[in-house]
Formats: structure tokens, C-alpha cells, sequence
């Protein structure tokens, strides 16, 4: 038995069915099986499907004597399938990279709910993809599973099969099937979803729903849109009879049918207000009928905005001309209040312009330096390390930040504060002689003869990025790379931590710039703190005395909507025993804490300088983040949790190979993490070594004088600053508490199986 089913109708898609079941074929977890319905398709689509079965035994072929239409054909799917669950693709869609793998894994960690429900993306014709909006009902936050009454937004969604995999034992019990005709989805999703015991979501793009320029169902005009009324028939039907048979769940049930007399008027104005589905002699039937249905069942009790009220009551009421006026009314004047605010727009940013363009012609002034990071956020990283050099070797400078309003409190004293946009801002621009940011300039900034642009970059290179993001349309996210080409042929200087960093940017973001290869400025406070200072800091975060920190810092996943902790931190800080805490730091895309602060577990993610918490720590638990190329520069501890790993490498891709060159001990799951802290194979000697090695290849300038190098080149001319101090000469970073000198630690005992360092890997 396998554990997917996964059920493909083919009728007219020859042109899109071999990438559809390749998706399938291709995917990582291997336990599926393939069922190809030939529904009566006058195409190649039958001998397609052939091709494939008999390549690979996973694919079977059903082949319908005549045509019967999309439910039919998943209905034939359903009564050959024998897999766990249940996972409808049409045939000119696809299926995501490791989607299945992830399916699987959310099942798993959910219980085996009822229904799982995943997100897709529109793929254009044009190559453009666009993920799902409604999106946000999907996050993995919260209890899992739960039933529909606990998260009713999940009917917001598309109401399509393909975007769930369904028990089969469940679908079985219950009896569930496609009817007939147009909008098949229609009297199957809804029942599903209010019947199931247990639901869960995953918060993942596992589907890319193809919109056909033509050929698709409903981009077809005729009277089959009319079939949209007798599926909502089926819906309350359905309803109906599940209330007399179920008496007991009668309240739960009325409580759906306001909520479904919403989406059915939602779902007939959509029907009868996009371009292509009803011909002209239909629109008028269409209106009688929906108006007909509307008053049978429309409840009381179904709150919506006005407006959405309003359009209600012009269906049920059938107002063909009354509601066409209206649409008109309403789009002139949302068409009138976006020129005015379009019109007051345009007229400030021209103002601006020129204001700009008058400021470039007044003379440089050489005594003023602008710094920012990228999303003009708060004071730190490298422009703020920077910054702090500026004012202390060369005090004739002066210096400001640019942040938003929000982040100027963390601007210190002396330092000028502008926000972005100003006049006062793009004034600054134009007469600083210094320019140094974190990410690009912006394409309003215009470089002048005589200013020197110091461009930062985010740290060593982990992840793809620049040109390399070309082939990564997940990460990409719609790069210009035309503007980042123009934008690195502005920068004068790249500030580089090591000869992989220069290598790497020499290449995804080329110029005629010059490599300012002397360290990562912002390492510099991990070198120059002392013991009291890293005392402080713990005392301020709140770290007991005598316990073991442990930084947790995964990285954003350009792949998931809602970045969710891929750990159980309450779960590892109870196995691991009281000497432990872990400092949990969300990514700053993430949105929102990573966890919640309670006992053990302390989430420091508002915290507005990750440096500091480097300090406090013990050691650091990452996946991907190039945290760890800083973290390294303090000789403590580095354990990777290698999770999703393929995944990541699909969507971002990565220049080290972890696997092969690792800072220390790596672990594939939880269990294997806690492991790994467990039998102390996180500080012993081959983590040592293998720490020692990363040190050598990616810290070589890590001395505490990297902000000074720079500053000594750039801004006073010195060719030759001061060379890095090796690291053999080095003094020891100051240990974040004794805890270290007091292993191994045997709190829990190590699971069995492999070892959990680099070598199981």
C-alpha cells in the first residue's frame, strides 16, 4: 500500500501531460502511486500515459470509454487507488520540488489528519508565478490538527480538490464523490471539509496551477456555467441530510450555512462578472436563476462589509441594470481617487527630484558621510561598526544614519538622523563625499564625480545570490538583475571578510570596484569584548548563572510563507535538563517571534543587535544562516541542523558545502540535535577540528581591526593599513560562562543508531 494516491484526469492536455507526471516522478519521497484517468481524450493524451507506465511501474492507466468529465474521471481514479491518501493533480499542472516529501512530513508531524491542506501558485503563460493571496489561512501556527470550526478561513480558499490530500479510509467512510458537470470541486470540498475529524495545513507552494492563455475549462464561454447553481444544490443538500442523520452535530452544522450562502453569492457574482464564461444570451438567465437561489438560501446571521451586502442584495434581488450601473460608478471612483492620489504622488516625488538635482550641483563636502543598512532599519551590522570607526579615527567627518522613524532611537548620540525620502535625506546624498550601505543604494540615488560609494554586502556568502539567483525564481522573488548590474557598476569599494567572499562577489555582482578584502567589520565588538561585557549581557538577557546558552538562529526559507521554528524548543530544552536554555532568534523576514518565551526557552528576536547575543551564548545552533561565519571569528561552538535541507538547495542553493566542510557537529533532526548536546559531541575535539579548520578558511581578518582597515583605506588614504593579527596569535574571545569546563553532559542518553557528527552524514 502506498502512501499517496496520486490521481491525474487527462482530457486534452497532451501539450502539458508529460511535465505533469515527470512533477510527479521526480519528486523525493518515492512512496506513491500514479493514477492516470484517460478520459476519453481524442489527443495523445492515452498514449502519453502509456509511454510512462511502461517506464515505471508506479504509474497506472485508466482509460474511459467516452468522455464523462473531470468528476467522473476522479471518480474512476478513486476506485483504483490504494495509497494512505489521496493527492488530485489536473493534468496540466504540476507538482512542486520535494512537494510530496513535504506533505508527508506535515502528516506526520500532525497525526494523520483527515485532510491537509497546502498552498499552490498561478503559473502564466508568461513564465511569471504568483503565489496564492489567501495564503495567510495556511499558517502552521496554532494547534494541529483542529476541525473546520476552529479556522473557518480555510473556506476562504480556492474551493478545488488539488490543493489537498485527503485520507482515503475517510473519503471511503464517508462516501464522498464527484458529481457530474462544471464546478465538480464544488459539492466536494465543502462536505469534505466540514465533515473531517481532524484537519491540518502546511505552508508550502506544493502545486503550480497552470492559467492556460487558452483551452481551460472555465475560459470558455457556454451554458455549462450554468451548472454552477446545481452543485450548490448538492452543497445544502448535502447539509441537509448530514443534519437529520447526525443530529447530534446539528449545531455545528447550521452554523456553516450562512458562511456558505456567502461564498455561493460570492461565487455566482465572480461567475457572472468575469470576462469569457457567459455569452450575452445567457447573462439574463444566469441573473434569474442566481437571484432564484439566493432567496432560497440565504440565513440570517451572515455578516459582511457593505459593500459585499450590497452586491448580495442586487444578485437576489436581480438588478441586472441597477448593479452594472453601480460597477461603473464604483470603478470611476476608484479610478478618480487613484489619479488624485497618483496626481499628489507624482508632484512630491518631483519636487523631490529637483530639489535632488539642485542639490548635485552644489559643491561635495568632504567632511560628510551617509550610512544605512538595507530596509533602513536601526543602527548596527557593518555600516553601524563603520560608522563608530568613522567617529573615532577620523572625528572631522560627520556622520548620519539613515532608518526609518521608527528605528532613529537607536541611532547614539552625535550621529545625525535622517529618514528616508526627505528632502533632508536626499540633500545628504547629494552632497556627502561618503556613502557606505548594506544592500543597494536605491535606483534614485545618482553617483557624482568625486563621492566614494562602500557597499558592505550582508556578511560572508552562504546562500546564492546576485547573478546566481537567476536560475532561483523562489529566491529571485522578481530581481531586477539589469539594475543590479547598473547598481555594482556605482560601488567604488565591497567591504570582504575573506578570499571565498571576494570570489563570490567578484562574480554575482561584477564591476569595476576594489575588494576592501580586511574582515567583516561588525566581528569586531566579538573580539573586543571583554568578560564583563559578555557577563553584562547575559545578566540583561536574563541567562541563569552556571547554564548553558544555546543560540538558535535558523535562516529565512524563501520557500515558505509562514517561517515557523522547524525545532520542538520547549521538547529539547526538557530532554537536555536544567543546565541548559536556548536563546531562540527569528530571521528578521520573519515576521514575529520564533518563540514563545516561557521557562527555558527565551525568544530574543526583537533584539536589535545579533552580536550581542553571539557574546552571551554558548554555543550555535543554525541551518543556513551565514551567522555562523561570524560566530566562528568567537571560537565557541557551531552545531548544524541540517532539516529540509533538499528543499533548501532546490529553492536557494548554497556555495559550502556543509556536509563536506562543516563548522562542527551536524544533526538531521531534532532527535539527532539533542543527541549531539547530549553525549558533548558539540565541543569535543572533532568539533574542534572541524571549527578550527572553518576559522582558518573563512576568519583570517577577524582581529577586532577590520571597522579600522576600512576606515584607514577609504577615508584617510593609508595604503597599507594595519595587516590582521594570525589567528595563532590571538587572544581568546571571552567565554560566555564556565558551564563548558564541566563536561561532558549526560542529561539524557544519546539516541541510537549513527553517530550524530558530520560523518552520519
Amino acid at each position: 500500500m502506498p502512501r499517496f494516491s496520486v490521481i491525474v484526469p487527462a482530457y486534452q492536455v497532451q501539450a502539458y501531460l508529460h511535465a505533469c507526471l515527470e512533477s510527479v516522478l521526480a519528486q523525493s519521497y518515492p512512496d506513491f502511486e500514479v493514477i492516470v484517468v484517460d478520459d476519453g481524450s481524442p489527443d495523445a493524451c492515452g498514449a502519453i500515459a502509456d509511454e510512462f507506465a511502461a517506464l515505471d511501474p508506479r504509474v497506472r492507466v485508466i482509460g474511459l470509454p467516452r468522455n464523462e468529465g473531470l468528476g467522473p474521471a476522479r471518480n474512476a481514479g478513486m476506485e483504483r487507488a490504494g495509497g494512505d491518501y489521496l493527492v488530485f493533480l489536473d493534468g496540466d499542472d504540476t507538482l512542486t520540488p520535494h512537494a510530496l516529501r513535504g506533505i508527508a512530513d506535515r502528516i506526520k508531524e500532525t497525526g494523520e489528519p483527515d485532510v491537509l491542506v497546502y498552498d499552490y501558485a498561478r503559473t502564466y503563460w508568461t513564465g511569471e508565478t504568483v503565489r496564492n493571496q489567501a495564503a495567510a489561512h495556511l499558517t502552521e501556527q496554532g494547534p494541529a490538527p483542529f476541525r473546520l470550526a476552529d479556522r473557518p478561513g480555510l473556506l476562504k480558499l480556492l474551493m478545488v480538490a488539488w490543493n489537498k490530500a485527503v485520507r482515503r479510509e475517510f473519503a471511503v467512510r464517508e462516501g464522498f464523490a464527484f458529481p457530474p458537470g462544471y464546478y465538480e470541486d464544488t459539492p466536494w470540498t465543502y462536505p469534505v471539509l466540514m465533515t473531517a475529524g481532524s484537519v491540518a495545513t502546511l505552508d508550502r507552494v506544493c502545486v503550480h496551477y497552470r492559467q492556460r492563455l487558452r483551452g481551460s475549462i472555465l475560459g470558455t464561454p457556454g451554458e455549462r456555467h450554468l451548472d454552477v447553481f446545481t452543485q450548490y444544490d448538492r452543497v445544502f443538500a448535502f447539509l441537509d441530510a448530514r443534519m437529520e442523520t447526525h443530529p447530534e452535530s446539528h449545531k455545528e452544522l447550521a452554523r456553516w450555512r450562512p458562511l456558505l450562502y456567502r461564498r455561493m453569492a460570492d461565487h455566482l457574482t465572480t461567475v457572472y462578472t468575469r470576462p469569457g464564461r457567459l455569452p450575452r444570451s445567457l447573462r439574463a438567465e444566469f441573473l434569474r436563476r442566481a437571484r432564484v437561489h439566493c432567496r432560497r438560501y440565504r440565513v440570517p446571521g451572515a455578516p459582511a462589509p457593505l459593500p459585499v451586502r450590497l452586491r448580495h442584495a442586487l444578485l437576489r434581488l436581480g438588478l441586472r441594470r441597477t448593479y452594472g450601473a453601480l460597477r461603473l460608478a464604483s470603478a470611476l471612483r476608484r479610478g478618480t481617487a487613484g489619479v488624485a492620489a497618483g496626481l499628489l504622488r507624482a508632484a512630491r516625488t518631483g519636487a523631490l527630484r529637483l530639489h535632488y538635482r539642485v542639490q548635485r550641483c552644489l559643491p561635495l563636502r568632504a567632511d560628510r558621510a551617509v550610512f544605512a543598512v538595507e530596509g533602513d532599519r536601526g543602527y548596527g551590522r557593518d555600516p553601524g561598526a563603520l560608522e563608530e570607526a568613522f567617529r573615532r579615527l577620523a572625528p572631522h567627518v560627520r556622520t548620519a544614519w539613515t532608518a526609518d522613524r521608527v528605528h532613529h532611537h537607536t541611532v547614539p548620540p552625535g550621529t545625525r538622523r535622517l529618514t528616508p525620502g526627505t528632502a533632508a535625506h536626499w540633500t545628504a546624498l547629494a552632497r556627502s563625499r561618503y556613502l557606505v550601505r548594506e544592500g543597494a543604494f536605491g535606483p534614485g540615488l545618482v553617483r557624482r564625480r568625486g563621492q566614494v560609494l562602500v557597499q558592505t554586502q550582508a556578511g560572508t556568502p552562504l546562500k546564492h545570490m546576485g547573478l546566481d539567483l537567476q536560475e532561483r525564481p523562489a529566491a529571485a522573488q522578481g530581481t531586477d538583475f539589469a539594475r543590479l548590474l547598473r547598481e555594482a557598476d556605482s560601488w567604488d569599494y565591497v567591504v570582504s571578510a575573506n578570499r571565498h567572499s571576494t570570489l563570490t562577489w567578484e562574480r554575482v555582482h561584477p564591476g569595476d570596484w576594489t575588494a576592501l578584502e580586511y574582515g567583516q567589520p561588525r566581528t569586531d565588538v566579538l573580539q573586543r569584548a571583554t568578560a564583563a561585557d559578555v557577563a553584562r549581557l547575559r545578566e540583561t538577557l536574563g541567562v541563569p548563572e552556571g547554564t548553558v546558552a544555546i543560540l538558535y538562529a535558523p535562516t529565512h526559507r524563501d520557500y515558505r510563507r509562514t517561517q515557523r521554528s522547524a525545532l520542538d524548543l520547549e521538547r529539547v530544552v526538557r530532554r537536555l535538563g536544567p543546565r541548559f536554555v536556548v536563546l531562540a532568534r527569528a530571521h528578521p523576514r520573519h515576521g514575529g517571534p520564533l518563540a514563545a518565551s516561557a521557562g527555558r526557552v527565551l525568544d530574543v528576536s526583537d533584539h536589535p543587535h545579533v552580536e550581542s547575543l553571539c557574546l552571551a551564548s554558548d554555543a550555535l545552533v543554525t541551518d543556513y544562516s551565514s551567522l555562523m561565519f561570524d560566530y566562528a571569528g568567537l571560537d565557541r561552538p557551531i552545531v548544524i541542523h541540517a532539516a529540509e535541507r533538499e528543499a533548501y538547495e532546490a529553492a536557494r542553493g548554497t556555495y559550502v558545502d556543509l556536509r563536506s566542510f562543516p563548522p562542527g557537529a551536524i544533526a538531521r533532526d531534532e532527535d539527532e540535535l539533542i543527541g549531539v548536546f547530549a553525549s558533548g559531541d558539540w565541543h569535543g575535539t572533532r568539533s574542534a577540528r572541524l571549527r578550527a579548520a572553518f576559522r582558518e578558511r573563512f576568519c583570517p581578518y577577524d582581529d577586532g581591526r577590520a571597522a579600522e582597515r576600512v576606515v584607514r583605506r577609504v577615508v584617510l588614504g593609508e595604503t597599507d593599513p594595519p595587516p590582521a593579527v594570525p589567528l595563532s596569535g590571538r587572544r581568546p574571545a571571552p567565554s560566555a560562562t564556565a558551564a563548558l569546563a564541566r563536561t561532558p553532559l549526560t542529561t539524557v542518553p544519546p539516541p541510537a543508531g549513527p553517530r550524530t557528527v558530520t560523518d552520519s552524514l
